[in-house]
């Protein structure tokens, strides 16, 4: 039986591509930025981040827009760097970027051998409305037999056709040895919680992440082992003091009231995220951390958050208060 992610603050990293300002870019087919990437990894890693999603199955990894060979060298880099930093066996989970078994485990082989120890594989939606749960259960059983790495369960309906993968069907898949947890990325709250605290699942070998870091406080309170977070990707350290708040089992007065105020600010500066993606967390990890261009981009998100500077500046007061948080730790 293979063993889950510890508990803790994982980022989805968005994969970074040159600026188009660099003589070797191509419009339909920018190169990769491995020396940002591993920069960017590094300072989430010196930050207390527990691990990073890399090649994020759907918006942050941009990892439809990659190569198999374009998939290693981002792992592999991000991998020696972390050796090489210190920060043995630090924990990679690979995403994969396609919805059929054979490919899939490729990747997941690929992944292996480029240095990550987990992989993520997102709820197939290709053929939606039709899908049932018994497929996507012989469909995840299929990939778990053959992943030469343990997998978790991607549930992200917004992208997966609305997709939807019943509670029931978690804890069948959870008895699999080679599948050790999921991320849910959705707002049903309820769902989490037939998932997180529910006796039939062994959470010794299973563990259940939020993918959104404006529902981390209720998601640990109802039993989730953390949350895969892209706020995290620009403000780690202070996501990860509301996850230190948010497990505490008999919290002080004055921790109860600074938890509640964390997931506050935090799930205010979440709204960016949803309303641009993976775009406005490159635009903020550039504009806060100095990693990337703001016209760094894929092909299909290409160009940064609509309306520029007079858009990021309408953020300023969520962004002032998570800064000064951030700078404070």
């Amino acid at each position: 039986m293979a063993s889950p992610l510890s508990p803790g603050i994982y980022v989805p990293v968005p994969t970074f591509f040159v600026s188009k300002k660099v003589a070797n870019y191509v419009p339909f087919d920018p190169p990769l930025d491995i020396d940002t990437q591993v920069a960017h990894s590094l300072y989430l890693a010196r930050a207390g981040i527990k691990g990073l999603v890399i090649l994020g199955s759907t918006s942050t990894g941009e990892a439809i827009d990659l190569t198999n060979k374009e998939r290693f060298d981002v792992l592999h880099g991000v991998r020696q760097a972390l050796e090489r930093e210190g920060f043995k066996d630090y924990p990679i989970i690979a995403g994969t970027a396609t919805q059929n078994v054979e490919e899939t485990v490729e990747q997941l082989t690929g992944a292996r051998e480029a240095g990550a120890q987990y992989g993520l594989c997102l709820v197939p939606g290709h053929f939606a409305g039709a899908s049932t749960q018994r497929g996507i259960i012989r469909w995840f059983t299929a990939v778990a037999d053959r992943s030469p790495i343990p997998i978790m369960i991607y549930h992200y309906p917004g992208v997966s056709k609305n997709v939807k993968v019943a509670p029931s069907t978690f804890v069948a898949l959870a008895k699999h040895p080679n599948i050790v947890g999921c991320k849910l990325s959705h707002g049903d709250i309820s769902y989490h919680a037939q998932i997180a605290s529910n006796p039939s699942i062994d959470y010794s070998s299973f563990a259940t992440f939020t993918g959104l870091g404006q529902q981390l406080l209720p998601a640990v309170v109802i039993g989730a082992a953390g949350a895969i977070d892209g706020c995290a990707g620009f403000f780690p350290k202070t996501v990860v003091r509301l996850y230190e708040l948010s497990v505490k089992n008999q919290p002080t007065d004055e921790e109860v009231s600074k938890r509640r105020l964390l997931q506050f600010k935090v799930s205010a500066m979440e709204e960016m995220i949803v309303k641009f993606g993976t775009v406005g967390i490159k635009e903020a990890i550039s504009r806060l951390r100095s990693m990337g261009d703001l016209d760094e981009t894929g092909l299909l998100a290409y160009g940064g958050i609509p309306g520029g500077d007079a858009e990021w500046a309408s953020w300023k007061e969520y962004v002032d208060a998570m800064e000064e948080e951030e700078q404070s730790l």
